[in-house]
């Protein structure tokens, strides 16, 4: 997983945590003296082990987390990849470029880097279905995101969630 997360991760528990909770989750993920380089890359399995800290530390979901991270950490992607979203873009086509325009870039920086596959479907002009599947299955951050896109448009979102026999997961979106 990209340093960039890992350094978000850091920032929304410093933000919605008492002071001190980061060292404590490091402290309980086993990972005490980690330090996260924004342009490195780390084990997927690190940033598990703190989520799952804070789940244990507050009571809250892991579920739950994930989908306020991914809420929290929007405004900080659409500041870093501005320069990729078209001005006349809301919600949906926001999501619906996703992964031909910042997934693209992100792959193309460094190759070792793996957001997770997204294909979007449009089924009505406020409708879409997103099909995820990611061996991170980590469709809470996605949820998160897609919440903080709207928000960012001013826009709210409806979803809907289910799951394939194949493990992947399909959620119908709807924009108003």
């Amino acid at each position: 997983m990209h340093g960039i997360i890992h350094a978000e991760i850091k920032k929304f528990v410093e933000k919605k945590f008492p002071e001190g909770t980061w060292q404590t989750l490091l402290n309980e993920a086993g990972l005490t003296d980690k330090i996260y380089q924004p342009n490195s890359s780390y084990p997927d399995a690190e940033a598990v082990a703190i989520v799952s800290a804070a789940s244990k530390l507050t009571g809250i979901p892991a579920d739950a987390i994930l989908e306020d991270f991914g809420e929290f950490l929007v405004p900080d992607l659409v500041s870093m990849y501005r320069w990729l979203i078209k001005p006349e873009w809301k919600t949906i086509e926001m999501l619906m470029h996703t992964e031909e325009s910042i997934h693209r870039v992100i792959r193309l920086k460094d190759p070792n880097l793996s957001p997770p596959q997204l294909r979007f479907e449009q089924i009505s002009p406020n409708q879409l279905q997103l099909h995820y599947n990611s061996p991170r299955k980590m469709i809470s951050v996605a949820k998160g995101i897609i919440k903080g896109v709207a928000k960012n448009f001013n826009q709210k979102v409806e979803m809907s969630e289910k799951k394939n026999k194949d493990d992947s997961i399909v959620l119908t979106i709807k924009v108003t």
